[in-house]
């Protein structure tokens, strides 16, 4: 990340592998720990330790960049937890301050995060009766109850779960005004429990699941039925879709069926509006590896074709640039982003990374462990791609030697414009007494315009280089928008000014 900064050095810290590091920014490592926050246990920091560290940065930083910056990790980052645990925890910091309002109401996108936000609400403050949350702070009481005015029955009814707040629990608590007479009549609904049913796949394939069949083959064909009812409904959304791959391959749908579901995947705007991470496609594309179902391949090609279009607008780079990029994976790499989650963090570095690749027109790709290894994959196919990585990361070990990509170039005295780094920044060397930091300075003497790209998928709080220097840039996050980052930086901005530059 470049900085404009009268400061001649950056403070230097060890990273979790002993090795020297430098102590980002308060803004900086808020950025980088709320962009990459699955808040589940990381290799190196545990979900409660993140949540304090979270906690403490926020104490420490401007309101106004916190707000804009949940914002920023809620709508360009598409995370949903780290927002709502920002939003309360700002409230602590700015009690009785509009901001804490605009913010709850605009990181609340979806009807279940307004009971969300409030069972955080409750945890934060040890609140064990959270049907009793007695001095809610009024501003998030205000913003929820605006909140409430998003949604309709449908969604209401769609997210009404039975959890420890429930929406009928949240109502009473943030007493929300209604609108018209319309929106009094649906809050009586929650409040009595009468919402209506909604159609959405969960109910329908619960509601054929309760029913008796004399064969197996009636039910058989009951469930291809309702699949194919679902699928031409339109009421099957992208991310349900994406989930319900494998089931939808398994009821043996018609030709006509799969091939919607297929034209949907790869339909260029329905994978922008539905704002997918794209290590969902990669999920998906090993779900369906694992099938020996005939039609598999053309659903493969779909998502190869969904992911092409997720990379579409990611801003490339001609044959006049020379790119390397390379991929930790390293043992500290290899933890699940969530406890439900078969992603790790490893393959949200090759995902990336292979997305930047399919559009640079003169790159190098490769994966670093003990070793730093070039490996050479086509443009297109980018979860084969990954897929490929994946299968080889055995080939360089588990360390986090990231300094032997850039000793590499320095060996074979080869000039390259861009180095991207995919990793958790935990770089050392775990074979002698050499540093990317002190590689970076001998090889900007052969190569004095070259830049280097820490991509965060970690966000531990420090970096292996001084990000501070106008030649190593830092970027975080997990979504393909981090490239809107990388573009920025071409054009003189960064990060912490794309965050400034939100409107509350």
């Amino acid at each position: 990340m470049k900085f404009n900064f009268k400061m001649s050095k950056a403070k230097q810290t060890v990273n979790y592998e002993g090795e020297k590091a430098f102590v980002l920014t308060p803004q900086l490592e808020l950025y980088t720990a709320a962009a990459t926050a699955g808040l589940s246990d990381q290799f190196y920091e545990k979900a409660v330790d993140k949540i304090e560290r979270l906690r403490k940065l926020i104490a420490v930083n401007d309101k106004e960049f916190v707000a804009k910056l949940a914002v920023y990790v809620r709508e360009k980052m598409y995370l949903r937890s780290v927002p709502l645990v920002m939003t309360v925890e700002l409230a602590k910091q700015a009690s009785g301050e509009s901001i804490v309002s605009k913010l709850a109401n605009r990181v609340v996108q979806r009807a279940d995060e307004i009971a969300e936000l409030l069972a955080y609400y409750a945890l934060a403050n040890e609140r064990k009766d959270v049907k009793k949350l007695n001095k809610l702070s009024k501003q998030l009481q205000k913003g929820l109850a605006e909140a409430f005015n998003k949604f309709d029955e449908y969604q209401f009814a769609k997210y009404n779960r039975d959890a420890a707040v429930k929406l009928k629990d949240a109502l009473f608590l943030v007493h929300p005004k209604a609108k018209d007479e319309a929106q009094q009549a649906l809050f009586d609904k929650i409040a009595k429990d009468e919402l209506a049913v909604p159609y959405t796949w969960e109910v329908e394939l619960s509601v054929l699941g309760q029913q008796k069949f004399d064969t197996k083959e009636l039910k058989q064909e009951a469930v291809r039925a309702k699949w194919e009812e679902l699928i031409f409904s339109n009421k099957l959304g992208y991310m349900a879709t994406l989930r319900n791959l494998r089931n939808i391959l398994e009821a043996e749908v018609s030709k006509e069926a799969l091939n919607k579901v297929c034209e949907y995947l790869g339909d260029a705007k329905a994978v922008a509006k539905s704002k997918q991470l794209p290590f969902r496609f990669l999920a998906a594309y090993r779900e369906l590896k694992q099938l020996n179902n005939g039609r598999a391949g053309k659903v493969l090609d779909a998502l190869e074709q969904a992911v092409l279009q997720s990379a579409a607008n990611i801003a490339g780079y001609d044959e006049n640039t020379k790119v390397v990029i390379a991929a930790d994976v390293s043992g500290s790499m290899q933890t699940a982003i969530s406890a439900k989650s078969k992603i790790m963090n490893y393959d949200i570095g090759l995902m990336l990374a292979m997305l930047l690749q399919s559009r640079c027109e003169n790159v190098v790709t490769g994966m670093f462990g003990d070793k730093w290894k070039m490996i050479s994959v086509p443009k297109k196919n980018i979860l084969s791609n990954v897929q490929e990585f994946y299968r080889r990361e055995g080939e360089v070990g588990y360390s986090t030697n990231g300094y032997l990509v850039v000793k590499d170039l320095l060996q074979k005295n080869k000039v390259v414009d861009k180095i991207m780094l995919f990793t958790d920044c935990q770089l050392w060397n775990s074979q002698g007494n050499e540093s990317i930091a002190g590689l970076w300075k001998e090889y900007k003497k052969i190569a004095p315009n070259a830049k280097l790209y820490l991509f965060d998928l970690a966000g531990h709080g420090n970096t292996p280089l001084n990000v501070q220097r106008d030649d190593v840039f830092l970027i975080a996050g997990w979504s393909d928008k981090i490239f809107d980052v990388l573009k920025a930086i071409e054009e003189g901005s960064n990060a912490i000014k794309m965050i400034e530059a939100i409107e509350l």
